[in-house]
């Protein structure tokens, strides 16, 4: 079954709120983009994590790729297929990654947002083994947690040539 296949939306139930989680709390339900919808709806968090303790923001990153990971199993029961593309906890789980150890300046959020849909739509080796090769829940989680450590390493020699001048 396509990944991108709406159908089985019709089982989703949105009032579980480990659907509705792994769904980035509808995000996930637009008709095109979904992952770039996803990656936009989880700016506001990141906004906040730049903010908090560089410990704080790997804490919550730690809980909540964990909760996703568990939100994702639920929907891919529910939707009787893997990793559809409405679910995009997975991207949530992946900005978060990618805005660590930002600068404490909002603005800099769109940096990660790019670097984060760019490895995640190329998808370089390793990511691209990830989401092709790890089934399951772990498996939807694994490929975008790649990009995103991808992206934090490109934001962070961005930063390091901004110092430089």
């Amino acid at each position: 079954m396509d990944k991108h296949d709406r159908a089985p939306l019709y089982r989703l139930n949105l009032k579980d709120p480990w659907q509705l989680l792994a769904v980035g709390f509808g995000s996930g339900l637009v008709p095109k983009a979904p992952g770039t919808f996803g990656s936009l709806a989880a700016l506001p968090i990141c906004a906040v994590l730049i903010y908090l303790p560089w410990y704080v923001s790997v804490i919550f990153i730690l809980c909540f790729c964990v909760l996703a990971t568990f939100a994702c199993a639920k929907a891919e029961k529910s939707l009787g297929m893997h990793d559809n593309s409405c679910i995009v906890a997975d991207e949530f789980a992946g900005m978060f990654i990618s805005v660590l150890f930002y600068p404490q300046d909002f603005r800099w959020c769109i940096l990660a947002f790019v670097l984060f849909r760019f490895f995640d739509i190329l998808k370089p080796f390793p990511v691209s083994w990830a989401d092709k090769k790890v089934n399951g829940a772990f498996g939807v989680m694994l490929d975008d947690i790649i990009a995103a450590f991808f992206a934090l390493f490109a934001s962070q020699i961005v930063f390091s040539l901004i110092r430089m001048l």
